[in-house]
């Protein structure tokens, strides 16, 4: 999980000052809102009950607009990446419970990472590309965000469902 935590500390160096842009909930795909409410729920208590110890650095928290105090350098979450094809993916759910995050993390081979954040009670609030040859955060259309958001959470239903 190294190499996880390494993507979410490039992020961190880079993304400080960046403004990120709330996905448009409209007009989504059919069936995204059943995904939000059911299947999140369940990944989130996959990573609860199997994912490993990890954090949320401080900075990549403030980039996805996760409150934390401002002496909490870094969240604690629980954690599960996997990679494949050279294809990294990471998600993270709060350890805490006052918090209400999970976050998916696709690292692709050429260097670029795609940040979804979710909420369970409200599916997903942000998405991002942290671009590294660019040094740059890029908001994500919302259609496209939307698209991809599902493939992850397809993907992570898998994952649980290969137990």
């Amino acid at each position: 999980m190294a190499r996880g935590s390494v993507v979410v500390l490039l992020l961190a160096l880079c993304a400080p000052s960046i403004e990120v842009s709330a996905v448009a909930r409209g007009g989504g795909l059919p069936g995204l809102e059943a995904l939000d409410t059911g299947n999140l729920r369940s990944i989130a208590a996959w990573l609860k009950e199997s994912g490993r110890d990890g954090y949320l650095a401080g900075d990549v928290a403030d980039a996805a607009g996760i409150p934390r105090d401002a002496a909490e350098d870094a969240l604690e979450a629980k954690q599960r990446g996997f990679k494949s094809g050279g294809v990294l993916r990471v998600a993270q759910v709060s350890a805490d419970a006052k918090r209400d995050f999970l976050l998916f993390m696709v690292q692709q081979p050429e260097g670029e990472v795609f940040f979804y954040l979710s909420s369970l009670k409200g599916g997903l609030k942000k998405a991002f590309v942290f671009v590294p040859l660019k040094k740059a955060v890029v908001p994500l259309a919302p259609d496209d965000a939307q698209a991809s958001f599902l493939q992850e959470i397809r993907y992570w239903q898998e994952r649980i469902s290969d137990k």
